[in-house]
């Protein structure tokens, strides 16, 4: 195992609009495998690109350079163009086709700033849409049958634009009552209702008795695609009693990230954790523990957002680490990587003509009056934001 490896199993934020000196000498030091932006990140579209292409610079190994582009609220994006509709919306306009064109526009629109991975589709299901769980507008469906429906239309169509794709959150925010960007909930579901709902849907994402070999979203237009796969799972960090009696975020937990989504949902894809600087873990847990605990788990990338000079301290924590569990997340992370699509040239025309796309299905899902008015939360930081 070579130390200088041990980076690609960080997923790190990027602190501004463009690369500073420090942060530079710190990302060629770690050398992380992947990157995630927020609105903090984006000016312009040619300012965009070119801090994707300066992040893809600096590693030997292509990086994974992800957004969460789900649609509302949790859309990056709309900072520099129009505002796609949310899941809720698309959920209530009941038109499977629009679904569809959400996720082939997601796709390319992604492509062609140059990330390889979106965040999303969410797969909670939404029990109460009101609810204070940091759900509210992201979920396709009040039950199993709708988000599978829904959020596997997204999933396929973006996936055919060589976007991978992200479920999240699992095993499920769906019965949280307190958000875990502040602190960690627990959730008390019983085995037998988790299978009934949350772990029903999941389980038609993992790919659960296909064929090891399945297609992958970098493979553009494959022949049989499976749309109810996704190609990374992102766990929770939510507290399961049924699963874990001492109280643990399923981040955290062996038996839910091996033993559940590894070994009982066959899931062989990428793992990683939601974002390790929220409150429901920061409040229980100093960096050291928390990252011995989420490699040992089974996730295969560690996740820091906002400490972005804590990365170096994280990098030294993995070079203690065993060597098993090591090999395991890098070749973990390494099969993800090895069939990353290139990327499409950049120009201000083509993003142009897709955020029109966006604007028109915008109308088309939710009428000219109420598609002009765009989420609460527009031209604002909130003081976490949303994965």
């Amino acid at each position: 195992m070579k130390s200088n490896s041990l980076g690609q199993l960080i997923l790190t934020g990027v602190p501004g609009k463009e690369l500073d000196a420090e942060t530079e000498k710190l990302f060629r030091r770690v050398e992380p495998g992947g990157f995630i932006l927020f609105a903090r990140n984006i000016e312009s579209p040619t300012q965009l690109r070119k801090l994707i292409d300066d992040l893809r610079g600096l590693s030997k190994i292509e990086p994974i350079i992800t957004i969460d582009q789900e649609g509302g609220r949790v859309s990056r994006l709309r900072l520099i163009g129009n505002e796609p509709p949310n899941a809720q919306q698309l959920r209530d306009k009941d038109d499977i086709d629009l679904v569809r064109r959400h996720g082939d526009i997601t796709g390319r629109l992604l492509r062609l700033f140059g990330f390889n991975l979106d965040l999303c589709p969410v797969l909670d299901i939404s029990f109460d849409d009101d609810a204070d769980n940091s759900l509210r507008g992201r979920c396709y469906g009040k039950t199993v049958e709708q988000v599978i429906r829904n959020a596997g239309a997204f999933n396929d169509a973006m996936r055919r634009q060589a976007i991978a794709s992200c479920g999240k959150h699992f095993p499920g925010y769906s019965a949280a009552k307190r958000d875990a960007h502040h602190e960690l909930p627990k959730i008390e579901r019983t085995r037998a209702e988790l299978d009934k709902e949350e772990l029903a849907v999941f389980r038609q994402f993992t790919g659960r008795g296909g064929s090891p070999n399945r297609p992958r979203a970098i493979d553009v237009n494959p022949p049989n695609l499976n749309n109810n796969v996704v190609d990374t799972m992102m766990t929770c960090h939510g507290w399961y009693p049924v699963f874990e009696p001492k109280k643990t975020p399923a981040t955290l937990s062996h038996r839910i990230v091996t033993g559940l989504l590894r070994e009982e949902l066959s899931f062989n894809g990428l793992i990683m954790t939601d974002d390790l600087d929220m409150g429901a873990i920061l409040n229980e847990y100093g960096l050291e523990e928390t990252i011995r605990l989420a490699i040992a788990a089974g996730n295969d990338l560690a996740m820091i957002c906002h400490r972005i000079p804590e990365i170096q301290n994280v990098h030294r924590i993995l070079d203690t680490l065993p060597e098993d569990q090591i090999e395991r997340a890098l070749a973990n992370v390494a099969r993800f990587k090895k069939n990353l699509a290139p990327l499409d040239e950049f120009s201000e025309a083509a993003f142009r003509k897709i955020d029109n796309e966006i604007w028109d299905l915008r109308v088309a899902v939710l009428g000219e009056e109420r598609a002009a008015i765009r989420s609460p939360e527009d031209g604002k930081r909130s003081p976490v934001e949303m994965y």
